[in-house]
């Protein structure tokens, strides 16, 4: 929009600018055509029309008609090409340049001062209109808080402004993962940081010219991540964009997925629009319920499926920012997305000296009892489990041991170990998990009941 209010500037009109995508679906846009028209021409001004593809979804010949018409210039921005049945000649196009690093450093500049905005602000893929409204919303935000307006609150006020493409707020931990609290195998953490080292240099290569736009490919980057539930792909898409500066947005999939014709392809294209806007990583957890193979039409429902498959397709080769897939079976997935990656990361499940550094990771977050030693080597050997469960078991003990007023011991560990096995539906060992040699745990007067989730005995409950 700021492209076509400057040329109606530079011809020594003002602007009068209406964006359709506020308007209600219900709004009468012929009658609303008409009354921007008339105000514009009291006002001596240009009309805008942002969002003008809108006026497609009604009677576009009628409505374009009377805006051709109009006795002032009219000037139309969209995210569409333009239709050819739209009216009777083909209009003036102009291909409006994306926003430079440079030019957004300027605005941010012009509306908080020089020097507040960093780089990593300036590299939000913002238009100046947004950049605008967040500038804004930052400034009045100081004001009442008393605070200075910093890049980290306009940076925060840029997400507030510009919404979500999920049902929520933006999925981000309480403390910025980094790299040393993922545990996986050498092969998978150094693809990470080569994933991690491309974004963070994708404007210098692009920069060249000599790369962009071969074989009409967008320039952004997608990972797939793989492997069993628990082993980390979630943790790692976060530690990807905390060590890249940026937000992670976690696509709701059933907020995507619509039943009615169209619609899904609508939703995807808000969230791919939205994410490209922000300059967020864009993760679809459990990306094959959404991301599945075509299948053979037998009936409209599967035609239908295989169109919202071939949208896809076509819309994340031209998606320009960072997306991040996530699957349980790889295999479910169709096999022209996995073409389409820059990157497949396979998180296997962890082998016994893994799920050692895993025990020692996650104990090392709690106060583990002396008297009642976790025997770690034990547990790594004997409990074949993904880190996430592992990180679950030890939380749980964690709650058990709290609630009985002393440090984690092996005890609570077992415990949870075995209540873990069951809610996963999976078979205790009739030791229960208790060493071999332990006919009754330090720091216990009873044996472990096996099948139960608790420690009968402990020391000072005896007497």
């Amino acid at each position: 929009m700021s492209l076509a209010a400057g040329a109606l500037s530079a011809a020594g009109l003002g602007c009068l600018a209406v964006d359709l995508a506020r308007v209600p679906p219900s709004a009468d846009l012929e009658r609303l055509v008409a009354v921007v028209v008339r105000e514009a021409a009291l006002r001596g001004a240009g009309l805008v029309v942002v969002h003008a593809e809108r006026l497609a979804e009604n009677d576009p010949a009628g409505l374009f008609t009377a805006l051709l018409e109009a006795a002032v210039p009219v000037l139309a921005v969209g995210e569409k090409p333009w239709h050819a049945g739209w009216l009777p000649h083909h209009p003036l196009i102009v291909d409006a340049p994306a926003v430079t690093t440079e030019e957004r450093s300027a605005v941010w500049d012009e509306h908080l001062g020089a020097g507040v905005a960093d780089r990593a602000l300036s590299t939000l893929r913002l238009t100046p209109e947004a950049i605008a409204d967040a500038a804004h919303y930052a400034t009045s935000l100081a004001l009442v808080t008393g605070t200075e307006v910093s890049a980290d609150s306009a940076r925060a006020a840029a997400r507030r402004v510009g919404g979500s493409m999920t049902s929520g707020a933006a999925s981000a931990p309480q403390r910025p993962p980094t790299f040393a609290d993922l545990v996986l195998p050498d092969h998978a953490g150094g693809t990470l940081r080569r994933l991690v080292s491309w974004a963070r240099h994708r404007d210098e290569v692009l920069a060249d010219g000599r790369l962009v736009d071969v074989g009409g490919k967008g320039t952004g980057i997608a990972a797939l991540f793989s492997g069993s539930p628990g082993t980390g792909k979630t943790l790692a898409a976060h530690v990807v964009a905390a060590e890249l500066g940026l937000d992670l947005y976690r696509v709701d999939l059933s907020s995507i997925v619509d039943k009615y014709i169209g619609e899904t392809e609508k939703n995807l294209e808000r969230v791919f629009h939205e994410a490209e806007s922000l300059n967020v990583l864009l993760f679809f957890d459990e990306a094959d319920a959404l991301f599945g193979k075509r299948s053979d039409v037998k009936d409209a429902h599967d035609r239908y499926a295989n169109q919202e498959v071939a949208y896809l397709l076509q819309r994340m080769e031209n998606f320009d920012g960072m997306t991040i897939l996530a699957t349980n079976l790889q295999g479910n997935l169709d096999p022209a997305f996995s073409r389409r990656m820059s990157f497949i990361v396979h998180f296997p499940d962890p082998d016994a000296p893994t799920r050692h550094r895993l025990w020692d990771a996650n104990l090392a977050r709690v106060e583990t009892d002396p008297d009642d030693p976790v025997q770690v080597a034990h547990l790594a050997r004997q409990v074949e489990l993904a880190g996430g469960d592992i990180r679950n078991i030890v939380l749980a003990a964690a709650y058990d041991a709290i609630a009985s007023g002393r440090p984690v011991g092996m005890r609570h560990v077992l415990a949870a170990t075995v209540a873990e096995y069951q809610k996963l539906g999976r078979r205790v060992p009739a030791n229960g998990f208790v060493p071999d040699a332990a006919a009754t745990l330090p720091g216990q007067t009873g044996v472990t009941r096996l099948g139960d989730t608790h420690i009968e005995g402990e020391a000072d409950d005896a007497g």
